[in-house]
């Protein structure tokens, strides 16, 4: 399964120059992201490898809220699982493992 190349992508969505865009479309774009490669790599044994995306994902996301809203500390407090999840709208790659038999390990 091809994660770092996903990662990578989703790292350099965050440079500094895309901390303008709004909030919202920035996580549509990723969102959009995320849903493709878990459509393309869904068979076999995918919850780890989804695991590890959604964790870079999270710590991607909120390095660039803290810096997009210059937040020195607590980015974790400031914006916890709940409020990307569910404020936010990210998508958790975790919780469409639920449909795939196969997918569990």
């Amino acid at each position: 399964m091809r994660v770092l190349p996903l990662c990578r992508e989703i790292s350099e969505m965050t440079v500094i120059r895309w901390r303008l865009i709004p909030t919202a479309d920035w996580i549509a774009k990723i969102n959009r992201k995320l849903i493709g490669w878990s459509n393309y790599f869904c068979l076999g044994p995918v919850s780890p490898a989804y695991a590890a995306v959604d964790q870079h994902v999270r710590r991607t996301l909120r390095r660039w809220l803290c810096a997009k809203h210059k937040v020195r500390r607590g980015a974790t407090a400031r914006f916890p699982d709940q409020h990307l999840y569910e404020v936010l709208g990210l998508k958790r790659l975790s919780d469409r493992t639920r449909n795939f038999s196969w997918a569990k390990t």
